[in-house]
């Protein structure tokens, strides 16, 4: 089948990624600022090379949207979507809950996720009517009966402005915020598709951070929408949300539409 070409073909470019990541982990590096003052490193773009170096060779009509080298083929109705390490800042500071994000979209939807760390050797793989897996194993995500026991997590306050930090904190006061985790970039979603963790709540991400993780988060059981609860799709705005157990999503979404 070819949605079985297409994972085998995410796992050797998250193989690639890996081989050019794992030599600069917890090495002195510096670090440039982007047009949009997040940090990148020579690791970053080293691995998306790397990655576009296979695809070249295997897949030269398909179209690439990567983090550090832009768009090929725009017009292409198969697109992957490279983000060579989704959480530059805490490879920086030696944190191995980065990761390496690869998507298939075909026209414009994900059907082939990857989330690969490659320090842990933890890499979970979603398709398109496929249990998502981490190493080879089924994973779950696990039933949540209220928002009120719900751990919410983000990657940090300070991604959001004012009018989406307050009704970020509409949600989080609804949730057990007491166990509100801050940081950890894709690695949260990571740990919703396994069963740690309840709702992701982000805004302002780009396609390239969403892609990969929701075939993941929804081959675990999960469902991953925008902050009105419909379909993510190459189109949506980067307010993002994941929930472990679909049945709260209309909570989530109640929450988020709040206001003090």
């Amino acid at each position: 089948m070819r949605l079985d070409a297409d994972v085998a073909l995410a796992c050797r470019l998250a193989d690639a990624a890996g081989a050019a990541i794992r030599p600069r982990f917890r090495t002195a590096l510096d670090s440039m600022r982007k047009n949009d003052a997040s940090p990148v490193t020579i690791a970053d773009r080293e691995a998306e090379e790397a990655m576009r170096m296979v695809l070249s060779a295997e897949r030269p009509d398909d179209g690439i949207i990567g983090e550090e080298y832009g768009v090929e083929r725009p017009s292409a109705h198969r697109q992957w979507v490279l983000d060579p390490i989704d959480g530059t800042a805490g490879f920086l500071a030696g944190r191995p809950i980065f990761g390496t994000l690869i998507a298939l979209l075909v026209d414009g939807w994900p059907v082939v996720g990857i989330i690969d760390q490659p320090i842990a050797g933890e890499r979970w793989v979603g398709a398109a009517g496929k249990e998502t897996t981490m190493n080879g194993a089924p994973v779950r995500t696990r039933r949540c009966e209220s928002l009120a026991a719900a751990t919410l997590a983000t990657t940090g306050p300070h991604y959001f402005d004012d009018h989406d930090g307050e009704h970020f904190l509409a949600l989080a006061a609804q949730t057990d915020h007491r166990r509100m985790v801050m940081g950890g970039d894709c690695y949260n979603y990571a740990m919703l598709a396994t069963g740690q963790l309840d709702i992701v709540a982000e805004a302002g991400l780009k396609l390239h951070d969403w892609a990969a993780l929701v075939p993941v988060v929804e081959g675990a059981g999960g469902i991953m929408t925008d902050w009105n609860a419909d379909p993510l799709h190459a189109g949506s705005d980067g307010h993002v949300i994941a929930v472990g157990d679909a049945a709260r999503l209309e909570d989530v979404a109640e929450a988020l539409a709040c206001r003090h």
